[in-house]
């Protein structure tokens, strides 16, 4: 019986080829259903994934095959893995979403909704460079609909 693990080719939206093994693969949902279909025998392009994403992504699966069932290891381990800048964080929820990952979907997305808690507005506009396109009078009016000063 062969102890080699069986590889699968992904190719980044950039061309960077990655070879991982299926199981770690297998973490996407998207990539499990590739394998089950005997589809992942060739390069899968990852067309909307960048390589400096892809490589994240990849680097979190594979640290969730190695740690198993032991939630309790992975747990501070995901905390240090979402710090990382902007750019990066919304590639990761990209990626994610688009190979289904669930659970590194759910982690990416809470670390941006810690990054607005407790936040005001202009400070969540201010964080996220988002430009406020209400008139004073229009950010006046629903202020007073939802109860704030």
């Amino acid at each position: 019986m062969s102890s080699e693990k069986k590889m699968i080719t992904l190719k980044s939206a950039d061309g960077e080829i990655f070879a991982v093994e299926e199981a770690v693969a297998a973490q996407s949902e998207t990539m499990l259903l590739l394998i089950q279909d005997n589809s992942a025998d060739s390069i899968i392009p990852i067309s909307n994934v960048s390589a400096r994403v892809l490589s994240k992504v990849i680097e979190y699966c594979r640290k969730h095959v190695e740690a198993g069932n032991d939630a309790e290891a992975i747990e501070a381990w995901d905390k240090d893995f979402l710090k990382v800048d902007q750019p990066m964080l919304f590639g990761i929820i990209m990626a994610a979403n688009y190979l289904k990952i669930k659970p590194l979907y759910g982690l990416s997305c809470q670390a941006v909704a810690d990054m607005m808690k407790g936040k005001s507005p202009e400070d969540i506009r201010a964080t996220f460079n988002i430009r406020n396109d209400f008139t004073p009078e229009e950010e006046e009016q629903v202020r007073k609909e939802v109860g704030l000063k």
